[in-house]
């Protein structure tokens, strides 16, 4: 096998081993898993396979697509935006957007794009994957539909939509896409390897999603209306995200690229009180607006409890966490990253195997388990 390399604090040696295991086992078949406590880096481990056939290593700068893992730095862009007076998360969509006031949204809020809970978890019209790389057309058609559920009351999954609809806000107060305005507010000046829109000059160092197995995808086994409908309309196929169109469009809530390190190296701004890499690009209270409890209760389309804040999951008591000043987020297959902002620890785990999980799997979990509790030792 491909070795594990990198490096660790020496407190965390356990995870090391931990992460090697992973990948004898078969668990993984390349991966990536960083963190950084006071905004400093502590773990940086790589290894494995870029491919099924095993014949790439996964590389010091292997990216991939980390599916809604990408969500986290669309958040994050929106609270950029806010801290800078652009944006109020109160304010109706249709103050920045006027279109998207049809169909009976006129009282919709940024927050509720922000939170899950606009009743767009999906298309009404019935969509193919090419049409997600059409950026005016997915925004006129959120903008025309009516909600599947009154907006505020219950949240829902929005998969694929958010990226677009709170992407579409971002656009239309800075006059650039949500992909450039991360890339040179946020990403640029961390040199941060990761890209929602990704040029062909990074092809060559792109691991390959491997799809969960047979039975165990996104769009198997009995779903509700809405879980069916943002499943399959368009289908989500792993495979799809090896093409250059999937790569180069701009999918904010599904198709950025990026490894483990360069996750943690723009999320730490969430865990360390809006500095990373010693620069400060938010304030403390612009990063701690994601703490803000949006809404709970049963997810309509993923079928389970959530707490939503301000553009992340929050821990809680259906998704305990060792220190309450928690966010995260993760992406279909298993990519995780974790804010502890009580801690200043940010953890973020990347990998192509995918498991059939939704947002995050054991296998980060176990990892970043293994990191609070050396801190606690």
């Amino acid at each position: 096998m491909s070795d594990v390399q990198g490096f660790v604090h020496p407190k965390f040696e356990a995870v090391r081993g931990a992460f090697a295991a992973a990948l004898a086992r078969g668990d993984d078949l390349g991966a990536s898993f960083a963190a950084t406590i006071d905004g400093e880096p502590v773990i940086d481990l790589w290894g494995g396979w870029a491919d099924a056939e095993q014949t790439r290593p996964w590389e010091q700068d292997t990216i991939v697509n980390v599916y809604s893992t990408t969500k986290t730095m669309t958040a994050l862009t929106a609270l950029w935006l806010a801290d800078q007076g652009a944006l109020k998360f109160e304010e109706k969509v249709a103050h920045y957007w006027p279109e998207f006031a049809a169909a009976g949204k006129q009282d919709v809020t940024v927050a509720h794009l922000m939170s899950h809970a606009a009743g767009l978890s999906g298309f009404h019209e019935p969509m193919q994957p090419a049409d997600l790389y059409d950026w005016d057309l997915v925004t006129s058609r959120l903008a025309a539909q009516a909600p599947f559920w009154e907006p505020g009351t219950a949240p829902g999954y929005h998969a694929v939509t958010q990226g677009y609809l709170v992407g579409e806000v971002v656009r239309r107060i800075t006059g650039k896409s949500l992909g450039t305005v991360f890339a040179e507010q946020l990403a640029g000046p961390l040199g941060a390897d990761f890209h929602i829109g990704l040029d062909a000059a990074h092809d060559g160092r792109v691991a390959d999603l491997v799809p969960p197995p047979q039975g165990a995808s996104i769009s198997d086994g009995p779903q509700s209306a809405l879980a069916k409908n943002m499943a399959t309309n368009p289908p989500i196929n792993p495979l799809e995200t090896r093409t250059r169109a999937w790569r180069a469009a701009e999918i904010p809530a599904a198709g950025g690229h990026g490894n483990a390190r360069s996750v943690a190296a723009v999320q730490t701004l969430m865990a360390n009180g809006g500095v990373a890499g010693g620069k400060r690009l938010l304030s403390e209270a612009g990063v701690r607006k994601a703490l803000e409890l949006q809404i709970e209760g049963h997810d309509q389309v993923l079928n389970m409890p959530v707490r939503y804040g301000m553009g992340y999951g929050m821990a809680g008591p259906t998704r305990p966490m060792p220190n309450p000043n928690t966010v995260f987020w993760g992406g279909y297959g298993g990519s995780l990253v974790v804010c502890d902002m009580d801690a200043r620890l940010c953890m973020s785990y990347v990998m192509n195997k995918m498991a059939g999980t939704t947002v995050g799997d054991m296998r980060a979990g176990m990892l970043m388990a293994g990191v609070w509790g050396s801190l606690m030792a």
